[in-house]
């Protein structure tokens, strides 16, 4: 029975397409400021997030180690906008900043976690902010019962995104491969905040975590 109902979910989402990751777009923009300087989005895939951080930021670099996604992103992005892609592997071989804003929307759990964050640290201009939206393995009462929250605001989503009707298509951005995250959001938390001081953690919906930290001034 269980099993049954299972796959009627996974049925029905498979139906009712949305992508998580671009609903945090806008509370993430509110992390920053209106308008800055320059901005890193590691991980960008099709460049969505790229494209509205260009809106507030003099020059925005989208970094991503596949090709044929930033082919595309850059086939979505106007050509005179203040933007550059740059196939690249996170942390190595991220462009060096320093950056005003550091933005990774699921993405961190491919990376080696520890030094892709001290990375980030290195890479934020004094002042800068890093924002972060990630995954994290399920643990615990609180992690479970927010997984059994999310589950039918997550059906109820993607009815609405996709007005009732089942569709085959997908985002663009809702193409590249996945992973199932290892670490639990306490050993997310331990490790975010001895690399980073002062980061904040909040546990979100739709199997998501965010992390806010702003580099000091000096």
């Amino acid at each position: 029975m269980l099993s049954r109902l299972v796959e009627a979910l996974h049925r029905f989402n498979a139906a009712h397409p949305w992508d998580h990751n671009a609903h945090y777009h806008r509370w993430l923009l509110r992390q920053l400021p209106r308008r800055f300087g320059s901005a890193l989005d590691v991980g960008c895939g099709s460049g969505d997030l790229v494209r509205r951080l260009a809106g507030r930021a003099e020059s925005v670099v989208g970094v991503d180690a596949d090709e044929e996604i930033l082919r595309r992103a850059r086939e979505a992005t106007p050509a005179d906008g203040p933007v550059t892609y740059t196939r690249a592997s996170a942390p190595d071989g991220l462009p060096p900043g320093p950056y005003d804003a550091i933005t990774c929307v699921a993405v961190l759990h491919h990376l080696p976690f520890a030094e892709t964050l001290a990375r980030f640290r290195e890479e934020l201009a004094p002042g800068g902010t890093l924002v972060v939206v990630g995954c994290a393995r399920a643990e615990g009462p609180l992690d479970h019962l927010t997984g059994l929250v999310a589950i039918p605001l997550n059906l109820l989503t993607g009815w609405i995104k996709n007005r009732g009707r089942a569709t085959a298509h997908r985002p663009v951005s809702m193409t590249a491969p996945v992973r199932d995250p290892e670490m639990t959001l306490a050993e997310i938390g331990r490790e975010a905040r001895r690399i980073l001081p002062g980061a904040r953690l909040r546990r979100r919906l739709f199997w998501r975590y965010t992390l806010v930290w702003r580099a000091p001034r000096q």
